[in-house]
């Protein structure tokens, strides 16, 4: 699945641009940055409600797919020039992180 179809079928908001041609192997869910950095696979989304420039740091050093921002959590500034310099995609959803994960997995499974 590419960030594009990710994007699509979860119905999400586009907050920083990107590679939407990027494939989604998987999904995490955290808030917790250290321990999301310990663990966050490569070219999955993340799922989070952390909209600063340390989540931002967190998916680069992971190389995630992209950033879903959960529960309508906003994206600070400072983030959103962080993440478009670093080509990191953020997006956006009112669903909490759950409903989202849940959602890719099915997906994934198609």
């Amino acid at each position: 699945m590419t960030v594009k179809e990710l994007y699509e079928k979860l119905d999400l908001k586009q907050l920083v641009e990107g590679d939407f041609s990027r494939e989604v192997t998987g999904g995490y869910t955290g808030d917790l940055l250290s321990w999301v950095m310990a663990r966050l696979p490569a070219d999955a989304a993340w799922f989070t409600v952390m909209g600063n420039v340390n989540a931002i740091a967190v998916a680069s050093l992971a190389d995630a797919a992209c950033i879903v921002l959960t529960d309508n959590a906003g994206l600070d500034e400072d983030a959103r020039q962080r993440a478009e310099q670093q080509e990191i995609i953020v997006l956006s959803s009112e669903k909490n992180s759950y409903e989202l994960g849940a959602r890719l997995a099915e997906l994934l499974k198609e």
